[in-house]
């Protein structure tokens, strides 16, 4: 009769552990996001601008070199990233450009390469006609 009540112990002991090892896990996934590869990629290649993102960078003065250097000296501010985006995660690196703009461009890697989605001037607002 002992081994009975032991064995009933010990399996809802292992069951206990089993469910606090789910609630943990999630909870931690849900704090810090990983994308699946372990990080954001900056050498990824080709640069492939959207033409929303060509027409922002031209209303606010910003050229391909600069968005380069943000991409591989910005820092990435989580807040405004979305790392669970479909089809792609989106990243948002923000910097400052050669000629003192303090900006924030979002990048999105995916298979083709890295997708410039758009550039924001954070500190000025550009009179700008894109869609």
């Amino acid at each position: 009769m002992k081994k009975g009540r032991f064995a009933r112990y010990l399996i809802a002991l292992l069951v206990c552990c089993g469910l606090f090892w789910l609630y943990y896990s999630n909870n931690i996934t849900q704090q810090q996001p990983v994308e699946k590869n372990g990080g954001f990629n900056r050498a990824l290649t080709p640069l492939i601008y959207t033409r929303h993102a060509r027409c922002r960078m031209d209303c606010r003065h910003i050229d391909e070199g600069e968005i380069a250097g943000i991409l591989q000296k910005g820092k990435i501010n989580y807040s405004k990233s979305d790392l669970h985006a479909k089809p792609d995660p989106k990243y948002a690196l923000e910097g400052i450009t050669r000629d003192n703009q303090q900006v924030r461009v979002i990048f999105a890697p995916s298979k083709r390469g890295m997708v410039v989605i758009t550039c924001i001037d954070m500190n000025e607002e550009w009179q700008c006609n894109c869609n």
